[in-house]
């Protein structure tokens, strides 16, 4: 990972301000996470502990990612799987819901199936909460293509890229892919204060989330749609020219994303304003030509008009003009 400049990224934002929801396996509390750690949920059947514990390994490994990238971050635990192959069908819109309810920036899902009875209106919901989603697109040898949740509008669809920065043999392809970050061998934190290394869409989908927390601190004022645009705008193109299947935008690349002048998606409503103002009612109660044509007879009319005003005034004073010799 060392293409992603993590330490030079670090001297421009470290994620302050910023929560990230991890929804996975819980995270367990590992010492490089202290501090950063609050209190979560469980939200499987039965579930009653604060999301701080996890006896998989893969919900603190995705944990541990998302803080080495923003070391500032808050990382929100919620537990929404007993295992990580085991899973109720309302688990993961009840987790969604929770961790929206809370006010979160980003949401973490280094996961994907199938979509549960309300999983979609959950996450249309937090997007609609101004809430950036990345998830992971899978990993092969699966072969149906980007999984959901990441298949869904709005969603940041991310695949994996190995070493050399090209697309990992492990990553999915398909049109939704948004964008590729690192995700072979990649080190992590592990339960029990251990060290993992493992490989996939997951961790890739972990980093891109560290990303959004450091853009959403260092411009805290963007929108989530905003935020997806500057990570799209800045990525490194590789593949086909443009989006393509394999590379989404291009891979993660972390100093201009959070350095470059891009210019926004669409310009606000006070922006459209200030340019273009909005011309008063009376001005647009015809249509143009109607304009045009009622502007030639309001001239023509006072034409006329002072043609009768100078006519009346000669037919008055003329008659004067006349006599006044006389009267001298």
């Amino acid at each position: 990972m060392s293409h992603l400049k993590v330490t030079e990224a670090h001297r421009i934002s470290k994620g302050g301000g910023s929560t990230v929801a991890v929804i996975d396996t819980g995270v367990d509390p590992h010492s490089d996470l202290q501090g950063r750690l609050l209190p979560g949920t469980e939200t499987f059947p039965n579930g009653t502990g604060d999301g701080r514990r996890d006896i998989d390994g893969h919900g603190t490994a995705m944990a541990g990612l998302v803080s080495g990238i923003a070391p500032e971050a808050k990382i929100l635990p919620v537990r929404y799987t007993e295992k990580k192959q085991t899973s109720d069908p309302s688990s993961l819109s009840k987790a969604v819901e929770w961790a929206t309810v809370r006010k979160v920036r980003v949401i973490n899902l280094s996961l994907g199936g199938g979509l549960g009875p309300n999983d979609l209106s959950a996450i249309r919901a937090a997007l609609a909460a101004d809430i950036v989603i990345v998830a992971a697109a899978g990993n092969r040898p699966q072969d149906y293509g980007v999984t959901y949740p990441a298949a869904l509008d709005g969603v940041v669809a991310t695949g994996a890229t190995d070493q050399s920065g090209e697309r990992a043999a492990i990553s999915v392809s398909g049109k939704q892919i948004v964008i590729v970050a690192p995700g072979a061998n990649i080190c992590s934190t592990d339960i029990g204060g251990k060290y993992r290394t493992s490989s996939g869409t997951s961790d890739s989908t972990a980093i891109v989330s560290g990303a959004v927390a450091l853009i959403r601190s260092k411009y805290p004022n963007l929108s989530a749609k905003e935020v997806v645009h500057r990570l799209t705008a800045t990525a490194t193109d590789k593949g086909s020219p443009g989006r393509d299947p394999e590379y989404g935008y291009g891979e993660l690349n972390l100093i201009a994303a959070l350095t470059a002048d891009v210019p926004p998606l669409e310009p606000s409503a006070s922006v459209s304003a200030s340019i273009n103002p909005s011309p008063p009612t009376s001005a647009i109660t015809a249509p143009p030509e109607k304009r045009s044509n009622n502007t030639t007879l309001t001239l023509v009319m006072i034409a006329v008009a002072a043609l009768l005003v100078v006519g009346l005034v000669v037919a008055v004073l003329l008659p004067r003009l006349r006599r006044r010799p006389d009267a001298r």
